[in-house]
């Protein structure tokens, strides 16, 4: 099985979640994208630019991802979403498992 994770960020933690979860093979792919958010904390509406990273890993490694997200993160609470990945091109699916370890 796998699964898409998606987080969000700021643009200057970008690369440190990145870099950290595909050093340790932890994930096969990480696609990217600027978006503006718009969020209530703390009773206040927030806004701000983020980076919205899609995840692509085995399901069994979520628990694992999610941790290294939460070591390196910026957010005192990050958005950490995983969606199972019920089909797809089976060729891409073979090469996340050649990836993840």
């Amino acid at each position: 099985m796998y699964c898409l994770i998606i987080t969000t960020c700021k643009p200057e933690n970008e690369k440190k979640i990145i870099d950290a979860l595909l050093e340790e093979k932890l994930v096969a792919c990480i696609n990217s994208w600027s978006v503006n958010s718009a969020y209530i904390w703390k009773g206040k509406v927030e806004r701000e630019k983020e980076k919205i990273l899609f995840i692509k890993t085995k399901k069994e490694r979520y628990k694992e991802v999610e941790k290294k997200i939460k070591e390196v993160h910026s957010y005192e609470v990050p958005e950490i979403i995983c969606l199972d990945i019920k089909e797809g091109n089976e060729r891409y699916l073979e090469w996340i498992d050649e990836v993840v370890r």
